[in-house]
């Protein structure tokens, strides 16, 4: 069965770091495709946080310790382990959050690209590296990065392995601990990846698993650790921030998004087609970086809409632990609610449904249809407020002018979407949007996979990023080493103090043009 089984939930429940478990209150875990019990999982207290923070501590002093080199090595077979058992994590992703099997081997590919691409370049990234000194000859300038410590990550439900997973492996490598809190709907996801790094060598202290609510668990990792690594809504964002603020530590997060694409008069409109369904609906729209609003140039709005309304229409929607399905479930009741709602009230204030508005219970508790709507006045929730959920609005505009300045008229700023005729014609649009990724000619997936560029949103989306030589050293601290040589700044011995002031100042002037100063 494709279900994990119930040794494979206790077998990873004995990971959770939490002392006497079996004694602990429990929250239930269920299955999103039918609202069955999986397992339970304990829950944490702001005391167990600190308690693994503690222990995180002591590990993370001799982890320091290890050459680079041989920290890679653990997520270079780490990233194998990760491909070995692929078929067993998106079961269990999919069994937790309703995904589709597309899906969840995205989150599978991600950890995967991610782990290989920071094992190889962080031994470059960390080493120490010769600056300019204050005076040629006379200084000798060393930067160095010391790790911050104990980092606390904070993951979401809607992609449960990489989110929880794929910052930590950068803070791991940059000589940090890491003391998790995965989301409360979705602990055995983390769990499940978590594994395989202890398999992978990892020692165990040195990432401690913690769940229970983020009211308690989150606050005590803000209140403890060196530096907070969140993704979530930007609500909760700017509230950990805060937090963060006072105690004066690094804070960076992923927030959420009210994403945009644009699709001119010389796209492709079959290209454009198929390529907004996996960018609007993969992972039934649970997803930071999703399309949920197009604008399309007036003389091609018609056939657009009407290809790509048939386009969703033609969706397969279920639940299936294949590759078979193109869009699951949703995750939750709430969700749920919040969809409707935001679609209902489209609707009564003068929306048109192209596809899609309304739940299927027939197919299980939390599925959702793919939805299109046109029509979407100023006043309608989902005009402005990110949805979250398989929901889209497309919208025609008269030029591409236009399309920018709508694009860009949000609080927003994390992902976007161009379409044109030519690809220095989308290069040029996506210049002018006021967002941290654009992909030319596809959704969000270049963008995201690209891991030696940075990732990450403007405005409320968020703050700091992730991928990139700034995704590794956000979780160091750079140290600068200044060695003074031959002789001193208060000038050489037995020369008057007001001679030596007299020569400082043209020989400073004179530092301009030597080469590489």
């Amino acid at each position: 069965m494709p279900v994990p089984s119930a040794a494979t939930f206790a077998r990873l429940a004995d990971l959770i770091a939490i002392p006497d478990a079996a004694d602990r209150p429990t929250r239930s875990v269920v299955e999103a495709f039918t609202g069955k019990e999986l397992a339970t999982v304990p829950i944490g207290t702001a005391q167990d946080a600190v308690d693994a923070i503690a222990r995180a501590r002591v590990a993370q002093k001799d982890w320091a310790q290890r050459p680079v080199t041989e920290r890679a090595a653990i997520f270079h077979r780490y990233r194998e382990l990760v491909l070995e058992h692929r078929d067993a994590l998106m079961d269990m992703a999919q069994a937790e959050t309703g995904k589709s099997r597309t899906a969840a081997q995205e989150e599978i590919l991600d950890i995967s690209m991610t782990a290989r691409h920071y094992a190889r370049v962080a031994p470059k990234l960390l080493r120490p590296r010769r600056v300019s000194g204050m005076l040629p000859v006379l200084t000798k300038t060393v930067v160095r990065y010391q790790p911050k410590g104990v980092v606390g990550v904070i993951s979401p439900w809607n992609y449960p392995m990489t989110l929880a997973v794929s910052d930590a492996v950068a803070a791991l490598l940059a000589g940090n601990a890491v003391v998790l809190k995965p989301d409360s709907q979705t602990p055995y996801c983390a769990l499940a990846c978590v594994d395989l790094l202890y398999k992978a060598g990892l020692p165990r202290d040195l990432f401690a698993v913690v769940p229970g609510p983020g009211s308690v668990v989150g606050t005590a990792l803000v209140e403890n650790t060196e530096y907070v690594m969140f993704t979530g809504s930007s609500q909760t964002g700017q509230l950990l921030a805060e937090q963060a603020g006072r105690r004066l530590i690094g804070f960076s997060a992923e927030l959420g998004g009210k994403n945009p694409m644009i699709v001119t008069a010389g796209a492709n409109l079959r290209e454009v087609t198929d390529a907004a369904v996996r960018a609007c609906y993969s992972n039934s729209g649970q997803l930071c970086i999703s399309i949920e609003r197009i604008y399309v140039e007036e003389s091609i709005a018609p056939e657009f809409t009407r290809m790509f309304g048939e386009r969703v229409r033609n969706m397969s929607l279920g639940a299936g632990y294949d590759f078979g399905i193109e869009m699951g479930s949703l995750v939750s009741e709430a969700q749920v609610k919040a969809v409707s709602s935001h679609v209902d009230d489209a609707v009564v204030k003068g929306a048109t449904v192209v596809a899609g508005g309304k739940a299927r219970p027939d197919l299980g508790p939390l599925f959702y249809e793919p939805t299109v709507l046109t029509g979407v006045p100023e006043d309608a929730e989902c005009y402005r407020e990110e949805t979250f959920g398989p929901l889209v609005s497309v919208y025609p505009v008269a030029n591409v002018d236009e399309a920018i300045e709508r694009a860009n008229d949000t609080e927003y700023g994390l992902n976007a979407s161009v379409w044109a005729g030519t690809k220095a014609e989308g290069e040029a649009i996506a210049a002018r949007i006021h967002a941290g990724t654009v992909n030319v000619d596809e959704g969000y997936a270049p963008a995201w996979g690209s891991t030696g560029a940075p990732m990450g949103g403007m405005g409320v989306s968020g703050v700091g990023r992730r991928h990139g030589a700034d995704g590794l050293l956000k979780y160091t601290e750079p140290q600068t080493i200044a060695t003074t040589r031959l002789l001193n700044l208060g000038g050489p011995r037995g020369l008057p103090p007001k001679v030596w002031a007299k020569i400082m100042p043209p020989f400073v002037k004179a530092l301009q043009y030597v080469p590489g100063r």
